[in-house]
């Protein structure tokens, strides 16, 4: 067995891993893939010549490139695949049900930054579903489901971008700033669970560390919402909440591009 180490430099969130993932889908002589989102680097396992992989990796276009290829290693343990699997679902529904709660509010609320939350929330909890529906299926179809991912998260930043531009120039109710950080607060408690369940699972497995860095962020953004619903008080201005919201959605709408990326 061997295993070679690549530095991938554009590899900054679970979302490329899913997309390296299913790309290395079809390469047969891969015993098992070793991913550290925060460092960047990927350890392949596999039996004979690294070059298929390689290039494969590299028509992702994340800044790829081998660091290392060390011949007569021991395949690493797996981890426990069932407790995982049930955390995993623990925090897709948590996403989920984040989400529902977020986009109906923000609309209600008409804040931009709680609608584009929301939507980050869904982009999250579609990177979890890929991950947990599309194991045991072919190529094909983690490939159609990745798709259909990719163009619904960019169709609906798109929808955001132009909803923001329609109320940047005067169109639209003001947004709800008490409803804003309420909201946004009960997200970010949804969020912090979600973050102690994946610390308390103590897993050093790559896609439970990948879930662990994606909550972290998520949680950043929890904040930005509750900062900008200070900001709409403070100046009495729709700004500031459509700042956020073009920030979340360019976010979201990056997320889908890399998606879409994978042929």
């Amino acid at each position: 067995m061997k295993k070679t180490s690549y530095k991938i430099v554009k590899m900054d969130c679970p979302s490329e891993e899913q997309l390296i993932r299913m790309k290395l889908e079809g390469i047969n002589n891969i015993a098992h893939l070793d991913f550290n989102i925060p460092n960047r680097t990927l350890h392949v396992y596999h039996e004979g010549d690294a070059a298929a992989i390689t290039e494969t990796i590299g028509t992702l276009g994340l800044g790829s490139n081998i660091e290392s290829t060390i011949d007569g290693v021991v395949l690493p343990f797996k981890g426990d695949e069932p407790s995982q699997r049930k955390l995993l679902w623990q925090v897709l529904i948590i996403n989920f049900v984040l989400f529902v709660v977020e986009i109906t509010t923000g609309f209600i609320s008409h804040s931009m930054g709680l609608v584009a939350d929301s939507l980050d929330m869904l982009a999250d909890t579609l990177v979890y579903s890929l991950a947990l529906f599309a194991v045991g299926g072919t190529t094909m179809r983690k490939g159609r489901v990745a798709k259909f991912s990719g163009f619904l998260q960019l169709a609906l930043a798109i929808t955001g971008f132009v909803e923001v531009i329609r109320r940047f120039i005067g169109h639209g109710e003001f947004p709800l700033f008490k409803t804003m950080i309420f909201i946004s607060l009960l997200a970010l408690i949804g969020n912090a669970l979600s973050l102690y369940l994946l610390v308390k699972s103590k897993s050093k497995e790559s896609h439970m560390q990948a879930s662990l860095i994606f909550t972290s962020n998520d949680i950043i953004v929890n904040v930005g919402v509750i900062l900008a619903g200070v900001l709409v008080y403070l100046t009495n201005s729709r700004i500031p909440d459509l700042i956020i919201g073009v920030l979340v959605f360019a976010v979201v709408a990056r997320g889908a591009i890399k998606i879409l990326r994978l042929k």
